[in-house]
């Protein structure tokens, strides 16, 4: 018997992700990217605010934004998909694997309950539908889709 492809948490948490995120453009519906520097401009009345990106390869539309209300809100994910029990979503590939791993793999690991540190990690905080095994065919399908879908454009 082969052994079980084995999962274990690398207790990250869904911030770490959203630095770098993939999005729909909203001038021609092609894929985006979307950044947030963590770095701070000052504005002009004095405030620190994120410095945010994005750009369409596509369609060259390049928007930037250093204050909180500018024209550079995110759009919609890129990395966003219906199934038959919830929809699929990823900020981008690499939030896209770790899911992937996760939903392949046979056995599940998490830091023992006695371990000190973060305990709902992204992963533990997943919902029921994905966590569960009849699932894992189609969710990967999805994925699968996902992936696809950046590689194509």
């Amino acid at each position: 018997m082969p052994a079980p492809v084995r999962f274990r948490d690398p207790l990250t948490e869904l911030y770490e992700f959203t630095d770098s995120v993939l999005v729909r453009c909203p001038r021609c519906e092609g894929i985006a990217h979307y950044e947030r520097r963590s770095t701070v401009a000052p504005d002009a009345d004095g405030a620190t605010y994120p410095q945010r990106r994005l750009v369409c390869r596509s369609c060259g539309l390049a928007r930037h934004s250093s204050r909180a209300d500018g024209r550079c809100a995110r759009p919609d994910l890129w990395l966003q998909t219906e199934t038959r029990h919830g929809v699929v979503w990823a900020y981008n590939l690499e939030h896209l694997d770790l899911l992937r791993r996760f939903v392949a793999a046979s056995l599940r690991e998490r830091a023992p309950w006695y371990e000190h540190g973060r305990k709902m990690t992204c992963i533990g905080r997943l919902p029921a539908w994905i966590k569960q095994a009849k699932n894992r065919d189609e969710i990967l399908r999805a994925i699968d889709r996902l992936r696809a879908s950046v590689v194509t454009g």
